[in-house]
């Protein structure tokens, strides 16, 4: 019986992990970058420019959105840190799409290096 390590294995050795030194490039020359991790998660702080797609909801959404519906968009994909991100990339590809990729160490390696981090603000009521 698979685990859920042995399937993020698989799915790493299958899929483009970009090393966090890369990660801001990568990120300037995708054309979306996805946030997969649980909504909590995602407003309690995420990439700058992120949209959050949860990973439970990421065919759907891609399938649903026309926006993400060409097979050559340039996704950039991350989670806390990377193995959801590793299983959406593989399930990314097995829809067809070319160019999946995600951060190596995923939200809590940006963060501790010190990389801008966005949390939506609180309205204030002054």
């Amino acid at each position: 019986m698979k685990t859920a390590h042995d399937l993020v294995a698989a799915a790493k050795a299958r899929v483009q992990e970009i090393p966090l030194t890369d990660a801001e490039q990568a990120i300037l020359s995708a054309d979306v970058l996805v946030d997969v991790r649980e909504a909590d998660e995602f407003t309690a702080g995420h990439v700058p420019g992120a949209v959050h797609i949860s990973r439970g909801m990421l065919e759907f959404k891609f399938s649903a959105n026309p926006a993400l519906q060409a097979r050559d968009l340039n996704i950039l994909l991350y989670c806390k840190t990377s193995g959801r991100a590793a299983l959406a990339a593989a399930v990314l590809q097995d829809m067809g799409y070319l160019n999946v990729r995600s951060i190596s160490g995923g939200f809590d390696s940006w963060a501790a290096a010190g990389k801008p981090v966005a949390k939506p603000e609180t309205p204030s009521f002054e």
